[in-house]
């Protein structure tokens, strides 16, 4: 339960903007972890209409917000109000925090990180050098995509159902990074020879989610290695076919709630300043 009194006129606010809002567990785990660590801040969600993001970052700023987080559809429509976007997030093309510093909203991006953060402290996988299969070539795809390549997988394999997006991710990729990217066709075939050697597979399409269908009877399970990791961004539901399935041939999983843990760890950090209280944000996450 939240406890409104603790909500004063130096209660600093962060909001999360995007469309729909309803859904997210963003607020449970931010205002806990705030509790947690002492803080002064409230975190809101405001669902924000596509025509109006102009007016809802001008907002953030007329009402001093600390900072906020964007979700779907607007990560990458809130970049020309920003008055400054890191590297990182310049290079994805999408912005998933805005932080304040002094009279400026810089936009970052945590999610290519907070993945690699999840694979490395929650699953135990150093992803340095390992070779990474890679289904999807949308918004977070490319956030992990570039995250993979510039702390140095040798080997980044990636499928997308519209090839033409996979291979444009891939040059982008290489360009930038100069890391070793391929792209194989979306069939159970082409899978096949890459997976044999992958360490890590990671989904980051909607395939699993609640009302989505998914690949998995695609997937050529003997293909790949006992100790493959594998990933899934998707986290409703929590345990998806994929994941499923990959334990019951095996393999080590890390599911999506991960991955929103972990970049919700690092929005903290870059708001606050301070280390992030990760195990009272996993504890309400896992136990929402």
């Amino acid at each position: 339960m939240s406890d409104f009194t603790r909500i004063t006129g130096a209660t600093q606010v962060i909001a999360l903007i995007g469309d729909p809002v309803e859904h997210s567990r963003s607020p449970v785990m931010h205002n806990v972890a705030f509790q947690a660590a002492g803080l002064n801040l409230v975190y809101i969600a405001l669902p924000v209409a596509a025509a109006d993001v102009e007016a809802a970052v001008v907002g953030l700023r007329a009402l001093n917000l600390k900072g906020a987080n964007v979700t779907m559809p607007h990560k990458t429509a809130v970049i020309p109000y920003l008055d400054e976007v890191s590297t990182c997030a310049s290079l994805i093309g999408a912005v998933n925090t805005i932080v304040r510093r002094g009279g400026r909203l810089v936009g970052d991006n945590t999610d290519g990180r907070g993945f690699v953060r999840a694979v490395e402290e929650k699953a135990g996988v150093k992803l340095r050098g390992r070779r990474v299969f890679l289904f999807g070539a949308g918004g977070a795809a490319r956030a992990v995509a570039l995250e993979l390549a510039r702390i140095g997988v040798s080997l980044l394999t990636l499928t997308n159902r519209n090839i033409d997006r996979a291979e444009e991710l891939a040059a982008r990729v290489n360009e930038i990074t100069g890391c070793e990217t391929t792209v194989v066709p979306w069939n159970t075939s082409a899978w096949a020879t890459f997976l044999e050697g992958a360490d890590v597979i990671v989904n980051c399409t909607r395939a699993g989610m609640l009302g989505e269908p998914d690949f998995v009877a695609a997937v050529p399970w003997s293909a790949l290695k006992r100790h493959a990791l594998v990933c899934d961004a998707v986290y409703e539901p929590l345990h998806t076919n994929l994941l499923k399935t990959a334990a019951e041939n095996g393999h080590p999983i890390l599911d999506g709630l991960s991955f929103l843990l972990y970049q919700g760890v690092l929005a903290f950090e870059l708001w606050t300043g301070v280390p992030a209280p990760v195990e009272a944000m996993a504890r309400v996450l896992y136990g929402a």
